[in-house]
């Protein structure tokens, strides 16, 4: 793996590190719907960021959607009732599964998403183009 590789994943992995404290300050600061929902996003962007340190490589429509699409689940999943009887046993699970569905996270979730998608192709634009040999630098066209 190359510097710039090793570099961007640390930069990420800090990002992530940044974004959980984030979470849990606005859960611990705020009240409402607002800690509520801006927690949910945060949640998003943190599994996007997690995703990217994962697969660096992959698009930022493809890390954002992936993210959007396990925070959706999580969020069904808690319909059959199995998140909320983990989250009894443990403040991880609570953390990570939450306990009760609720319609409007579903949007929240796709704001988070959102902005994640928005900063890394942002990052990805003023990034150099690196190229390997016998491969064309890719374009903003094919993010």
């Amino acid at each position: 793996m190359s510097a710039d590789a090793l570099t961007a994943r640390a930069v990420t992995a800090g990002a992530a590190v940044l974004t959980a404290i984030a979470g849990l300050g606005v859960r611990a600061f705020a009240n409402g719907d607002v800690a509520k929902y801006a927690g949910d996003a945060l949640y998003t962007v943190l599994i996007c960021a997690l995703v990217a340190v994962i697969a660096p490589r992959a698009r930022p429509v493809t890390k954002a959607g992936t993210a959007l699409a396990f925070s959706w689940a999580v969020e069904l999943l808690q319909l059959t009732g199995v998140p909320a009887e983990l989250s009894r046993r443990s403040a991880v699970a609570r953390l990570v599964l939450g306990s009760t569905f609720n319609a409007p996270d579903l949007f929240w979730y796709a704001v988070g998403a959102s902005a994640a998608w928005a900063a890394f192709a942002g990052a990805a634009a003023v990034a150099p183009a690196t190229a390997s040999p016998g491969r064309a630098p890719r374009t903003s066209a094919s993010r």
